[in-house]
Parts: C-alpha cells; structure tokens; sequence
C-alpha cells in the first residue's frame, strides 16, 4: 500500500473541503448560543410526572423564545435555556407550564402541571462575551500545549526532519479536523439555526485531543522505522501508516458506534455534541491516515529540492 504516491489526490480532496468550510464560515458565520450571546436559563421541577420535551416546547410555542434548549434532569426535573426573557415573560411561561393537564390511559390518570422553579438566571452579553473570549484563549493554549508537548516527545528525532516540525505537522492535521466540523455548522446554521454552544465546543476540543492522539501513533511508528530500517522517507512514512491502520480504524469505528448511538437515541440535548463529534472523528481519522505523514514526506521532499 502507497499512500504517498497518491498524496496530491488527498491534499486536493482535503483542500476543497477546507476552502469551501472557510468559504462557508466567511459567508454565513457560526450562530453563537445563548451561552455566548446572553439569555435566561430556568430549572423547573414538577411534583408529579414531568411532561415530555415535546409537550413542553408546545406549551412555550406562544412566547418569542428564540431557539428553546430543554434538558430533562433526575426524575422530574427540566432546564430550559432560551433568549434572554423579561420579568413578566420569566412569570407566564411558569404559568403556561403549571397548568393542569390530564393524561389518561388504559388504567392510568396522571395529573401534570403543578412545578417548583429551582432556579432562573440571566447571562447578559457582557458574560457572554467574556464566555467567547476565554473559549478562543482555551482552544489556541490547546494547540500551542500541543506543539511544545510533540517537540519534547519526538525531541531525540533529528534526521530527516527535526522534532519541532513534527508539532507542525500536527497542528495542520488538527485545523482540517476542526475546520470540517465548523463549516457543517455553519451551513446548518445558515439552513436550521443550530447554534453553536458549550456543549459543541467541548466536543470539538474532545476532537482536538481524539485527533492528536492518533497523529501520535503514526508518528511515533515513523520514529520507531527510522531508528530501526532507515532507507527512503516516503517508503518509512508508508510502511509506518500501514502498521498502525488496522489499529485506528478498529478505534474510531469503536467509538463512531457508540457516538452514533448518542446522537440517535440520547435526545436533543446531546443531539449538536454528538454530532461534532461525529464529524470531528471521521475528519481525524481521514487527517491521521491520508494527511499527517504524507505532510511529513512533502516537507522532507521540499527541503531537498530546495537543497
């Protein structure tokens, strides 16, 4: 298996997939959420059976409430984020949910209505914004962590490249798995206004180290063949992805599985986290295989045409 021969139809396919998420980004930008944004968050409990998301989103289809999160918490318990509300709005929205409604069934009569608010807070812009600015210094203290901890493990490789290139390398490799994801979003955005929130960036950073991870590995069999074969760099580098392949594959199909399974059956809640996810690992095991190594091989070339 060559997979440097073909390096050029893997850096195109990836390039159009990056110019178009940019493009994308450019032209309908991301919608931040209420995290970001400012709004109200409410926490509820009812006495008795708690009413369904549905029912719930029903009861507030009269209000100006934006994009409504619902989160259900224990048995009877419920979050609801929304847009940041009024006094007056935050007291009719505790009356249309209190109010009395029956369920009948075969042998069942159920009274649902009566609730206890927990909690209401409102998240102004101000807290919104420093929420975004330290989102932005969490993701680039992440990646210079990334950088600086890849040089110090590859620190006793210096031939053919030096270990600060491969942090590099890295680094390229992770903005591919994070500008996919982002572009998707932006477009669903756009399309369905889903937003992005706390939830979504947790998932991305869980992408970021995901994606690393698997970077590490090839790289790590590249250092391991160049101490004990040497010869050519792309025939190491090819060799390298070869013996870890079945390894990454069988690791990201593990966890697709159970992400998959999150974001078909663990409500709308973890519906946006899962699917970041979702995107963020088939993007990195793409970068892992096709992207990471062949990198390392066209720099090498590079510096000996340049030589």
């Amino acid at each position: 298996m060559s997979i440097t021969k073909h390096r050029r139809i893997y850096f195109i396919f990836s390039g159009i997939l990056i110019i178009a998420s940019i493009a994308v980004l450019v032209v309908f930008g991301l919608k931040p959420g209420i995290d970001f944004t400012g709004g109200s968050i409410m926490e509820i409990e009812y006495e008795d059976a708690r009413p369904s998301n549905q029912e719930i989103r029903e009861r507030l289809g009269g209000f100006d409430l934006g994009t409504v999160y619902i989160q259900p918490t224990g048995e009877r318990g419920v979050i609801i984020r929304m847009k940041d509300i009024s006094e007056e709005t935050h007291q009719d929205i505790l009356s249309a949910l209190s109010q009395s409604q029956e369920l009948e069934g075969e042998d069942l009569s159920i009274v649902i209505g009566q609730l206890e608010e927990k909690r209401f807070e409102s998240i102004g812009p101000i807290i919104g914004k420093e929420l975004k600015e330290k989102t932005l210094i969490v993701v680039i203290s992440v990646l210079l962590s990334m950088i600086i901890y890849i040089a110090f493990a590859f620190r006793k490789v210096q031939r053919p490249l030096k270990s600060w290139q491969y942090g590099i390398v890295s680094v390229f490799a992770l903005g591919h798995d994070i500008l996919i994801p982002l572009g998707v979003f932006a477009v669903l955005g756009k399309l369905y206004n889903v937003e992005i929130t706390i939830p979504v960036v947790t998932a991305l950073l869980a992408v970021l180290g995901y994606s690393i991870n698997n970077t590490v590995v090839v790289f790590d069999r590249i250092r391991e063949n160049l101490s004990r074969r040497g010869g050519d760099f792309d025939e190491i580098v090819d060799i390298s992805i070869e013996q870890t392949l079945s390894r990454q594959i069988n690791t990201s199909l593990t966890t697709l599985f159970v992400v998959v399974a999150i974001f078909f059956f663990g409500g709308e809640t973890l519906e946006h986290f899962s699917l970041a996810l979702i995107l963020g690992i088939i993007a990195g095991t793409y970068s892992s295989i096709f992207l990471a190594g062949n990198f390392l091989a066209s720099w090498y070339n590079l510096r000996n045409r340049k030589a």
